[in-house]
């Protein structure tokens, strides 16, 4: 039997590459998605902003194109676009 419970299995969204994302909560700060990240205020991004996935991270990141640049988002903050 797994020691995992239920609502943490679901709790972990999945992406695919090129799907629409919108941001339905703000984090404490942004991470870029550059070769050395960066923290930047949270500020970049607005609620309700939509990027775009462009891949996925270790530790439940993806990285999201916005117009202002590349940052890597949990899955908690964002949500696919339909």
């Amino acid at each position: 039997m797994s020691d995992v419970k239920p609502e943490a299995k679901s709790a972990a969204k999945e992406f695919t590459v090129g799907d629409r994302v919108r941001v339905v909560a703000m984090p404490p700060y942004l991470k870029t998605a550059d070769p050395m990240p960066m923290l930047r205020p949270s500020s970049l991004i607005q609620l309700g902003e939509e990027g775009t996935v462009m891949d996925r991270r270790p530790g439940n990141y993806w990285g999201v194109k916005f117009a202002r640049g590349v940052f890597l988002m949990e899955s908690q903050y964002i949500d696919r676009v339909i």
